[in-house]
């Protein structure tokens, strides 16, 4: 059996995939989904949640027609193994969810971060949430980025590694405390720091900071270790 998602071969044009399924078994998802096109594949993939959950829970989801009141507000890595909503279980309705490179919350800037304040805001103000996790994981590339950036701040792509600039604290702890780790036990040591650095950057905003006081709200910090198949969580 092949990796999971491994591309096997083009054939006319389609790309061939194979999801971890044994092809042999034709009463199997692998099976169906072995030479599907990239539109063919979602559209399966929303058929079967349709199937499977939509139309299993309709109380559920006539109320979320009219409203959402999800108590957790979740910042988490864009990188495609970590999904929160699977990863944590999470039904629709329950988690607000923000995604980024190295799932970094940026301080407080009405200008330069306005699309992570803007979630902020709108998830503490309006929806009220109750808990907001930052939940980082092993072999983060963000991370690893971070802590490969030349001491003299110089980088190399556009965007990346300006944008992991803003875990610069957590790299240097790391460094300061860690040296005689190996690079990737670094990293781990940094992916934890990260989280930290985050949770602190959202006690500079002026609502968390309120919500923080009232007692209304709560953070919370959060490593999945996808290798160990283990999950950690902190408060700060």
């Amino acid at each position: 059996m092949n990796m999971l998602g491994k591309v096997e071969k083009k054939e006319r044009g389609r790309r061939s995939v194979n999801l971890g399924f044994d092809r042999r078994n034709k009463e199997g998802l692998g099976f169906l989904v072995w030479r599907m096109a990239p539109v063919e594949r979602i559209t399966m993939g929303f058929e079967q949640f349709k199937k499977e959950i939509y139309e299993k829970k309709p109380d559920l989801f006539n109320e979320l027609a009219e409203t959402q009141n999800p108590k957790f507000m979740v910042f988490a890595c864009a990188d495609s193994r970590v999904c929160p909503s699977v990863v944590l279980n999470f039904q629709p309705g329950e988690a607000f969810t923000v995604r980024n490179i190295a799932n970094i919350v940026p301080p407080y800037d009405k200008t330069k971060y306005a699309g992570v304040g803007a979630a902020v805001e709108y998830a503490v103000l309006n929806l009220k949430v109750e808990n907001i996790v930052v939940m980082g994981h092993s072999r983060c590339g963000g991370i690893r980025g971070l802590m490969s950036i030349k001491d003299d701040g110089s980088t190399t792509t556009e965007f990346i590694e300006e944008w992991m600039k803003i875990g610069w604290p957590a790299r240097e702890k790391v460094l300061a405390s860690c040296s005689n780790l190996s690079f990737l036990d670094q990293c781990t040591k940094c992916e934890k720091e990260g989280v930290n650095v985050s949770i602190e950057n959202l006690k500079t905003y002026p609502f968390v900071k309120e919500g923080l006081e009232k007692k209304t709200l709560a953070l919370h910090g959060a490593h999945y270790d996808f290798v160990t198949g283990s999950f950690e969580t902190w408060d700060l």
